[in-house]
């Protein structure tokens, strides 16, 4: 056998140049002093959400009108959701959107690659950029990415994607849909208003927690949590021109020691967006955890970490909890509902990012449904759904996917030490390879090689937890890429 010869990308060590199980319960002691000296890092009970300004289509579901059958009916108006719609309408299908509240704005904060989304024309909607990114890896060691982060106008992003589909005709249901029925060629949403939408494909867009998407195995999925808030503060540490992606450091907790072991064992780092000197998102996130860090001890690492870095609370403007299930089976494929987004599995198995990959997936959907919908021949039925799954998760995605959760599998193994040399590694990477993983868009050859690579160059302490702690999902993941491969 010949050596094994790393391309040239994965050669480059790059330095960057400075220019996001419960706890067992504490004693009285140590609950007082939490008491005492917390921040409060949660806003008052909050109105209804606010309604956005767009005359859309509504379906006609007056007595005596005439019954309408789409080409495709999507379960959900989140960003995959609407983009899906959109772009099925603008590729003349006929398609009609079911939400409780089509209208109502995403509560989330979301962020962004720029580079991602300024690739779809949508960097428009981003209401903050920053040119560089920041990943502290700990006291000593601050990595400096010469990548710009955006922060999505949630607003404005919603607006337009249903501006559009308005204008290519999509039509809207205020309704939950309560049941979807499959037929041979078409299937029946029963909704909450007491209508049934009927139409050759369904698509489920309303997250991982769909009850119409099955699975045909145990769904053993990792867990990102986080708790985020939008603040005024009196005033705050971090740079203005420099969105911070991470920050590892547990020094906050030398005050607090009773936070260290739980943190050691299964770390959280800091997500920060400062918008201006006064108002910034800060956001407490475990990248991934099984079972799933319990939010409270979210929060008060949270406290204890903006207490350390003298961040005084002026008003909390929003606040959110972020719970992302990562890696786990994929559904089963395929299936008679069609799913896109976090219901279809798509959430990236090691980091959490999303919305970009469906934003990005929906125009490849979109061209399979014209393909079968749009033709004089009408593929409908099996060959339908089939011809629709096989869209989304190619064989190369699929592979591509194993590796990512063999990814996840490891992260979970790893303690803070740990995390701390990996991302100290990984961020040494050339661009195109750190920027590629995050990006999902790394083949798999070169995900094996950045493997490797990594693993040459991460500390003793880490290569010893890789090879004693990843055996049985490295084993999994080995038997799936051969299965796949026949």
């Amino acid at each position: 056998m010949g050596t094994l010869q790393l391309p040239s990308f994965l050669l480059t060590s790059h330095k960057f140049q400075k220019p996001f199980q419960s706890r067992s319960t504490k004693s009285a002691s140590h609950s007082s002093r939490i008491h005492q000296s917390s921040l409060d890092i949660s806003r008052p009970a909050s109105a209804k959400p606010e309604m956005l300004d767009v005359d859309l289509r509504w379906h006609d579901h007056r007595p005596g009108a005439r019954p309408t059958e789409y080409d495709v009916v999507v379960i959900g108006c989140g960003p995959s959701g609407l983009r899906l719609a959109e772009q099925a309408a603008r590729r003349c299908l006929r398609v009609c959107c079911v939400d409780p509240s089509p209208l109502a704005a995403w509560p989330n904060n979301y962020g962004v690659w720029v580079d991602e989304f300024a690739a779809m024309g949508l960097d428009p909607f981003l209401d903050k950029t920053w040119p560089m990114t920041a990943v502290i890896v700990d006291d000593r060691r601050t990595k400096y990415l010469n990548r710009p982060y955006g922060r999505i106008s949630r607003n404005g992003l919603k607006t337009h994607l249903l501006q559009e589909c308005t204008s290519h005709g999509v039509e809207f249901h205020q309704a939950k849909a309560w049941e979807v029925k499959h037929n041979e060629f078409s299937s029946a949403i029963s909704c909450s208003s007491g209508y049934e939408l009927k139409a050759n494909l369904v698509v489920d867009a309303t997250g991982f927690s769909s009850p119409f998407i099955e699975y045909d195995k145990k769904r053993n999925h990792g867990y990102q949590i986080a708790h985020g808030i939008l603040a005024e503060v009196n005033c705050h540490p971090f740079d203005l021109d420099k969105m911070l992606l991470m920050d590892w450091r547990d020094s906050h907790m030398d005050s607090e020691p009773y936070l260290r072991p739980q943190n050691s064992k299964t770390p959280t780092f800091l997500y920060a967006m400062p918008l201006n000197s006064t108002l910034i998102f800060l956001e407490e996130t475990s990248l991934v955890s099984r079972p799933i860090l319990s939010y409270t001890e979210i929060k008060r690492r949270m406290t204890a970490r903006l207490r350390h870095l003298g961040i005084k609370l002026k008003r909390v403007i929003e606040d959110e909890k972020c719970l992302i299930p990562m890696g786990g089976p994929l559904p089963k494929i395929p299936q008679s509902t069609m799913a896109i987004g976090g219901a279809a599995g798509l959430v990236h198995p090691s980091t959490g990012y999303m919305v970009v990959r469906g934003l990005e997936l929906a125009p490849v959907i979109a061209e399979a449904m014209v393909e079968c919908l749009g033709s004089t021949r009408m593929v409908r039925g099996r060959q339908l759904r089939h011809k629709m799954w096989s869209s989304l998760w190619t064989g190369e995605r699929k592979r591509a996917r194993e590796f990512y959760w063999f990814g996840m599998e490891m992260l979970l193994r790893l303690d803070l030490k740990g995390t701390r040399s990996f991302f100290d590694a990984f961020f040494d990477l050339d661009n195109y390879c750190w920027e590629g993983f995050l990006s999902s868009r790394l083949s798999l050859r070169e995900l094996l090689l950045l493997s490797l690579y990594l693993f040459g160059n991460a500390s003793s302490k880490c290569k010893w937890d890789i090879v004693s702690k990843c055996p049985v999902p490295f084993v999994r993941m080995a038997g799936n890429l051969a299965i796949q491969s026949t």
